[in-house]
């Protein structure tokens, strides 16, 4: 059986209990597999088996609005309609304010009344909503505090009893209430930015080869195979190829490299890139979804989405908190003997409890974190991983295009007695001219930086695993390869001397002409990411399938502390179980596939493979080393900012609901737990909007 994943917007959401029930009705639904809801991002992504799955069944649940998500940039939320309505909700509780102090109860009932009926009305909508479903939530605790108050001021103002009255609580509340949610969704618009940012990049027309014109149509009409014409400073409308025309292409936006990429017929490009002072003219080959920015805006939306193991705790709690809530709620009036005094400290309990904190502490935090890192180039597949990234004890490296460039190249030319270098040389690029091993290309690599030229080749062999042998025009037989080659060839090694690393000998006739050393060149952010990695107090280590002689200089440049050589891919495995733990594996993401998935943290280089996003927990957008320290620093950061939110939604509620009821010595009104209550969740947004600064 194969799922299908699907994303939602979710309308109606303002607290950890709506969270839980829209969660629980969704898994309730006909072919849904699993379901996982953001309160942060609005959104649910549930997992669902396509033959059992009705999307009609999914349009209502528990009383939320659900609609199919678009890759399209969110809408702007209504900004100026909440604001238009905290004004209007402040001008009425000042009114309600001034006509109770002097004396007119009739205008402060009047003006409160419209407060709670016409700008509250979404509070009783959603109350009501809930209730057809025997359920509740932070909707239900603010109507029935705002109605309670309202009605019973009304009643007692109906009978002619005298005050108190409790409009301008009733008013005030609202207006609280409505700030709060107003303060809160900009706040929380903030935590999208990186995706809206991400998505902004992407041209909105494209210039098109229609026969003999060119003509303009939207990018997301582009279509494989079109032919593109690009100016100078457009943006590409796709990822494609270059048919004409060269240029420098800014490419900042997805590998962070600030120079500009030469480009010229037959190279890549991306789309959303900057092209430079040439004009271009490409051919489509990725469009839509398949596009390395939609690829990475899908990454970024996913991960955000998705939950982090600390998140299991406030789940528990906000299952049962609003019912508590209600029940001690239930308790203070029977306690207070049903008195004035009872429906104040009633109604305060209902305003003063605050959900909407322990349900925003840990999902906006996430949302922020995984923003911060797309910026700096780091792509995590879920909220878990930037979790564990925060724990880390011990990272791992590979070596081989890892903490190398995975392109040797030759370090030393080094003739025997008797021999010049000119000759040695010669030699050996006249033997790998035709072979294809990579220290061959190293070899034809340096012959042409100083300018060698094969000698022409009559007969040439490989010897897998040992070297080549190669015979010239001039009748003249060449080996190159391991000395353990060259020595079973009867070739005399004893002017060779002491060797280190990996080694090509040379000779002709078998005449001993010297050894080239060839090495792997240390990639240059290496040795800085294991440096910040150390301060930050982890253990570096390094895993090859190489001899010890090749690893051994790789581990002293880069300043790796440790490394295990010789292994097979299963070794790999075996030793990551024995270092001390979480652990991480950096890698490239496609030979290293089963370590970086047995890893805690699995960390690959080169976020556009589809084996490097499917199978590490992190990828690296651009290839540099020192993203590793950065997803440890967000990470711990991240996890700093999430404990402190829910240090003060918990703690905030401990205190809150005692002192509503009567049991600490805290004076708490209505109006000013309305106010206490709204703050508290604007306190958490922006607590979390601090992950993103640098």
């Amino acid at each position: 059986m194969k799922l299908e994943q699907l994303r939602y917007h979710v309308t109606g959401m303002h607290c950890a209990s709506c969270v839980a029930r829209v969660e629980k009705g969704l898994r309730k639904v006909g072919g849904v597999e699993a379901a996982s809801v953001n309160l942060a991002m609005e959104e649910a992504q549930i997992e669902v088996d396509p033959d059992r799955f009705d999307p009609r069944a999914v349009e209502s649940v528990e009383g939320f609005a659900l609609q199919p998500a678009t890759d399209d940039a969110p809408p702007e939320p209504a900004f100026g309609r909440q604001k238009a309505e905290v004004v209007a909700a402040v001008v009425l509780s000042a009114t309600v304010m001034f006509a109770s102090m002097n004396g007119m109860p009739w205008v402060a009932g009047v003006a409160a009344a419209i407060s709670v009926v016409v700008l509250g009305r979404s509070f009783l909508r959603g109350a009501l909503a809930r209730a057809r479903y025997f359920a509740a939530d932070m909707d239900t605790l603010v109507a029935l505090g705002t109605w309670t108050a309202l009605i019973w001021s009304w009643t007692r103002l109906l009978r002619g009893d005298g005050g108190p009255y409790w409009f301008d609580g009733a008013a005030m509340i609202t207006a609280f209430i409505l700030f709060g949610r107003w303060l809160e969704s900009r706040a929380r618009h903030k935590t999208g930015a990186a995706v809206r940012a991400l998505m902004d990049l992407a041209p909105q027309l494209a210039r098109v080869e229609r026969g003999d014109e060119v003509v303009e149509i939207a990018a997301s009409e582009l279509q494989v195979g079109d032919v593109c014409r690009v100016r100078p400073g457009e943006r590409l409308p796709a990822d494609g190829v270059v048919l004409e025309g060269s240029s420098s292409i800014d490419e900042s936006m997805l590998t962070g490299e600030s120079l500009p990429v030469e480009k010229s017929p037959g190279a890549p490009v991306t789309g959303a890139t900057v092209n430079g002072r040439g004009a271009l003219r490409c051919r489509v080959e990725r469009v839509g979804g398949e596009t390395a920015l939609a690829r990475i805006v899908a990454a970024v939306r996913a991960a955000q989405a998705s939950r982090a193991p600390v998140q299991a705790l406030v789940d528990k709690v906000s299952g049962v908190f609003v019912p508590i809530v209600l029940v001690i709620a239930a308790i203070t009036l029977v306690a207070y003997g049903f008195t004035d005094e009872a429906i104040l400290r009633a109604v305060t309990v209902l305003i003063i409890a605050c959900p909407c904190a322990m349900g925003l502490a840990t999902p906006t935090a996430i949302v922020v974190a995984v923003g911060a890192g797309a910026r700096q180039g780091l792509l995590f597949k879920d909220a878990g991983a930037i979790e564990r990234a925060a724990h880390l004890r011990t990272v791992a490296f590979d070596k081989t295009g890892t903490l190398t460039l995975g392109k040797p190249v030759v370090s030393e030319v080094v003739p025997v007695e008797g021999a010049d270098e000119a000759e040695l040389l010669q030699a050996a690029v006249t033997a790998e001219d035709l072979s294809e091993h990579p220290l061959a290309e190293a070899v034809r690599t340096l012959g042409v930086e100083r300018g060698v030229k094969p000698a022409p080749v009559l007969l040439f062999r490989a010897v897998v695993g040992r070297g080549v042998r190669a015979r010239t025009k001039e009748k003249a037989m060449i080996l190159a390869g391991s000395p353990a080659f060259l020595e079973e060839e009867g070739v005399d090694l004893s002017g060779l001397g002491a060797l280190q690393g990996t080694v090509l000998a040379v000779s002709r006739d078998n005449r001993l002409l010297g050894h080239l050393t060839v090495a792997d060149s240390v990639r240059p952010s290496a040795a800085q990411a294991a440096s910040e990695l150390h301060a930050l107090g982890l253990e570096t280590v390094m895993l090859t399938g190489d001899r010890a002689e090749a690893a051994d200089p790789i581990a002293r440049q880069t300043g790796v502390q440790h490394f295990e050589a010789s292994l097979l891919p299963e070794d790999k495995l075996r030793i990551l179980k024995a270092l001390p733990s979480p652990i991480a594996m950096v890698g490239d993401g496609i030979n290293d596939a089963p370590a970086l998935a047995a890893a805690d943290v699995g960390f690959a280089l080169g976020a556009g493979t589809d084996i490097a996003i499917e199978t590490a927990d992190v990828s690296l957008v651009r290839d540099d080393l020192v993203l590793v320290a950065a997803a440890v620093r967000l990470g711990r950061r991240t996890m700093r900012v999430i404990r402190w939110n829910l240090v003060w939604a918990f703690g905030y509620n401990v205190l809150a609901v005692p002192a509503a009821v009567g049991l600490l010595p805290i004076p708490v009104t209505p109006s000013a737990a309305a106010a206490a209550m709204a703050l508290s969740s604007v306190l958490v947004v922006t607590n979390s909007l601090r992950i993103a600064r640098p």
